[in-house]
């Protein structure tokens, strides 16, 4: 505690409170969550197909990404869904975060008939602005 030893006139304690280490904690705390949170969508090991880059693009859990594996298995997010509810998912997440856009990370390992599949099974389903995620190709 801090007491108050000037001309006598305020004796006692002081009784404000202290914020320099509640500001020290909360930038640490704001820094962590700014290096893990770009982490948290690469759970998902997908093979990404390269190409050189055109639109740098930094994923960010603002974004609805729907992950497709060379197992079958689709993802929204971290979370593994069925086939038949990946639309209700999708249209849920445009109304929460106001935005009509699905970025679509598909397996390389994936055949081209069934990604395009994928693609006319969300159009058809009124998924109109799909954006493919790819890596950058590292130049030799």
């Amino acid at each position: 505690m801090a007491f108050n030893v000037g001309n006598g006139k305020n004796k006692g304690q002081i009784s404000e409170i202290n914020v320099t280490p509640l500001v020290d904690v909360m930038l640490v705390l704001l820094v962590i969550f700014m290096i893990t949170a770009p982490l948290m969508l690469n759970g998902i090991k997908l093979q990404l197909p390269k190409t050189k880059e055109v639109n740098r693009v930094n994923l960010t859990t603002q974004q609805v990404i729907l992950s497709y594996a060379k197992t079958g298995d689709f993802y929204i997010g971290q979370d593994k869904v069925l086939r038949n509810e990946v639309i209700d998912i999708i249209k849920n997440q445009f109304a929460s975060t106001k935005t009509d856009t699905l970025f679509l990370r598909a397996d390389y390992a994936l055949e081209y008939g069934q990604v395009a599949k994928l693609m006319s099974f969300l159009k058809n389903n009124g998924i109109l602005n799909i954006a493919l995620v790819t890596e950058i190709e590292e130049k030799k």
